[in-house]
């Protein structure tokens, strides 16, 4: 395998299909489920006075404003979401355009069952709405899912890690801590594309295990080595002058992103740099659509979504870190790069 290599052809329609597939399901919950429109139209309001009306909580809620405004069918102005002319004419009752009816037939689709209920609950619902399974987080301890898993991050990393590794500035730094890394990808593709770096990835049990599997057939065993953390509960290793996390934050409500910038900060070398990769809502909440459509998947399958680059930023400043600069990657990912005081 050539991490050096990126595709000849571009396969962004072929990843935000599978990304966004959750977007149309949240239309619908909203149309006929809440019949939302008709009610906003109304009265004008916060999400908090959203949250209150409908009997919602704060994180999915967020995360369906935020796609509904990238749709153009709301917008905010100072914190007061509206609907715009658009939604108005055709997902308001009492319009000749009223579209309710058409969307009606689509009201118990599975997925649009669990957008219901997570918006209601804040509890994420199983992986694929499958009924059977076992909850992300939970499914991830068992060996034969986290191999599936792992493996279906592995395969999207080979094009992400190299478009991402391509730009990072390492210059005079040496040792990086891949925290949650996965099969190690992103470890890989780093030191192919800056050969000066050791790697070492930070997973629990048993992807840890895993993650050496993946190493050892790719031959970076002798580059990249593996370290077994339980990262939200065990201390992090220290002598590292790069930290990073990498499609990791977005599978995590604020409760659990702020200890774990918290703990990047405590332990990285003074002066060190921290990389986020993730896919990044815009800093006025108004889209990329595709990374909002991909939000509502992570809303409905983990306690996370994607944040804004403002919301990372102000959670980076609580954390300690400074000097936040932002990148487009690949595939409507970018990363955010912020250093540690020395």
């Amino acid at each position: 395998m050539d991490l050096l290599r990126l595709p000849e052809t571009d396969p962004l329609k072929i990843y935000r299909y599978r990304d966004g597939l959750f977007g149309v399901e949240m239309l619908i919950t909203a149309v006929v489920h809440f019949d939302f429109f008709t009610w906003l139209a109304t009265q004008p309001s916060t999400k908090a006075q959203i949250c209150q009306h409908f009997g919602l909580a704060d994180r999915p809620v967020d995360t369906m404003l935020t796609f509904l405004t990238a749709l153009k069918l709301i917008r905010a102005q100072n914190g007061m979401f509206e609907v715009t002319a658009l939604a108005r004419e055709h997902l308001v009752k009492g319009s000749q355009w009223f579209l309710g009816p058409y969307y009606a037939s689509l009201a118990d689709r599975p997925v649009c069952k669990d957008l219901v209920q997570v918006l209601k609950t804040d509890k994420a619902a199983n992986w694929g709405s499958v009924k059977t399974a076992k909850e992300w987080a939970t499914a991830m301890q068992e060996p034969n899912f986290a191999e599936s898993f792992t493996a279906a991050m592995d395969c999207r990393g080979t094009y992400l890690g190299a478009a991402m590794a391509k730009q990072l500035d390492l210059t005079g730094r040496s040792r990086m801590l891949d925290i949650a890394g996965g099969s190690g990808i992103y470890s890989c593709a780093t030191v192919t594309h800056h050969p000066h770096i050791k790697a070492t990835v930070l997973e629990r049990p048993p992807v840890n295990e895993i993650a050496q599997q993946h190493l050892n057939k790719r031959g970076f065993s002798d580059r990249v080595s593996v370290v077994a953390v339980e990262m939200f509960t065990e201390a992090w290793p220290t002598g590292y002058d790069v930290h990073l996390i990498s499609n990791v934050l977005h599978d995590w409500d604020f409760p659990k992103v702020r200890p774990l910038l918290a703990k990047s900060f405590a332990a990285l070398e003074p002066g060190g740099l921290l990389v986020i990769h993730d896919a990044f809502i815009n800093a006025d909440k108004t889209g990329p659509l595709a990374v909002a459509e991909y939000s509502v998947l992570l809303m409905h399958s983990t306690e996370g979504k994607c944040y804004s680059t403002a919301e990372m930023s102000e959670l980076l400043t609580e954390a300690g870190f400074r000097d936040f600069k932002y990148s487009d990657t690949a595939v409507d990912r970018g990363i955010m790069t912020a250093h540690k005081p020395r």
